[in-house]
């Protein structure tokens, strides 16, 4: 999740794809609309279907969610899957679910233990939103879902530091539990952090369940989600950010995780003619 766009959502989303895929099967959902995304090139460059290939008003299966999804970097002999909307740009929006629990089913359909969703809502924005007009919200609606750790991404810039703290204050208005929220700040260049997202990263450690600084890298600047060689600070931060989100999830719920809850399968309306 973030503040604001540009944020180093995705690049979060494809670190913790390739980290967690160790621990488990796992895949990264794309939410956001298909021209504002770099997740569907990956699927055409693989020639695969994705959303677009799941029919709305029939039944899935397990084996057609899978093909649909693309392949993304192996990591010590795992590998992920993605799952976007990779058809050409010039074709008509598809018109995907809000709601974090038809997401939740989807990826219990596909068979996978572990789910990253690369989201799109402005965190706080939508929060606000939700509160004025008496709903719950996607926000709320993603933390509420069975072992959900939530990633809150902020470049290391003293907007994007703004942003952050505006985006905790939001969550801790709202009663949402900040004890199991990493957050990850993302360098845009090298050097060390301004004093003010230095500062922000100490306040913030004792208010979340840990704060991660990933690295500037030049080889995702370059290469952006295909880049296959990595710093070894980036990797590092990866690892770092990989077990913050495990050892958040483990302090919550145990060690280790208890299975968690299968949605109930929807049940087609039956009309009379």
């Amino acid at each position: 999740m973030a503040a604001t766009g540009g944020s180093g959502r995705t690049t979060v989303a494809s670190l913790l794809g390739a980290g967690l895929a160790a621990n488990g099967s796992t895949v990264v959902l794309d939410l956001a609309p298909r021209l504002s995304s770099p997740w569907p090139a990956r699927l055409a460059e693989q020639k695969v279907g994705g959303l677009a290939a799941l029919p709305p008003d029939q039944p899935l299966t397990r084996s057609a969610v899978q093909q649909a999804c693309a392949v993304g970097a192996d990591t010590d002999g795992s590998s992920w899957r993605i799952l976007s909307d990779g058809r050409e740009w010039h074709t008509q929006p598809l018109a995907l679910p809000e709601s974090p629990a038809a997401w939740y089913q989807l990826a219990a359909i596909g068979g996978w233990q572990v789910v990253v969703a690369d989201t799109a809502q402005p965190l706080a924005h939508d929060l606000l939103a939700a509160r004025c007009a008496g709903e719950i919200g996607q926000t709320r609606g993603w933390y509420d879902l069975p072992y959900a750790v939530p990633v809150l991404c902020a470049t290391a810039t003293a907007q994007g530091v703004r942003s952050l703290q505006q985006a905790v204050m939001a969550l801790h208005a709202e009663g949402l539990p900040l004890q199991r929220t990493v957050v990850a700040m993302i360098s845009t260049g090298d050097g060390r952090p301004p004093v003010a997202v230095r500062a922000g990263a100490t306040m913030l450690t004792s208010r979340t369940a840990a704060v991660v600084q990933v690295p500037y890298d030049p080889h995702i600047r370059a290469h952006s989600l295909a880049a296959a060689r990595l710093r070894s600070r980036t990797q590092q931060a990866a690892a770092q950010l990989t077990g913050s989100v495990l050892a958040a999830a483990h302090a919550t719920w145990g060690h280790p995780l208890p299975d968690a809850p299968q949605p109930a399968p929807v049940i087609p309306a039956i009309t009379a003619s």
